[in-house]
């Protein structure tokens, strides 16, 4: 089973998250350190995905991706493995292998994703 976390306001098509199932929601306060200003929060959908449905799903998500604003990633993890979804760019990292992650983070800031954003990933191999 895949876990993660979307935010809600990161989507142009929240239809993406019809056929999944949501286990928690939080509504987050918009703070500066966020990077998007024209939103008053974030809404965070736990989600999980059997792991024979990832593939179709990271596919439906990257579509879904809003790329108007700013640069957004998803990600979903099981024990062994991590999608890291970017609108022009999927990740797919091996979690024993933290070395993987670098260019993942890279890319993220190349984005304009703020660095302390995407740091926790450096963090998420078991």
């Amino acid at each position: 089973m895949y876990r993660g976390t979307i935010i809600e306001e990161s989507l142009r098509d929240k239809s993406v998250l019809d056929d999944i199932s949501i286990v928690k929601t939080e509504v987050e306060e918009v703070t500066a350190g966020f990077n998007t200003p024209w939103l008053k929060q974030w809404t965070l959908d736990v989600v999980e995905i059997a792991d024979g449905e990832i593939d179709a799903f990271v596919s439906r998500l990257q579509d879904a991706i809003e790329t108007e604003h700013t640069s957004w990633y998803a990600d979903l993890k099981n024990d062994t493995d991590h999608y890291i979804i970017f609108p022009q760019r999927v990740f797919h990292v091996a979690r024993s292998q933290k070395a993987q992650y670098h260019d993942v983070v890279v890319y993220g800031v190349s984005l304009g994703i703020p660095k302390h954003q995407l740091t926790p990933l450096l963090s998420d191999a078991p």
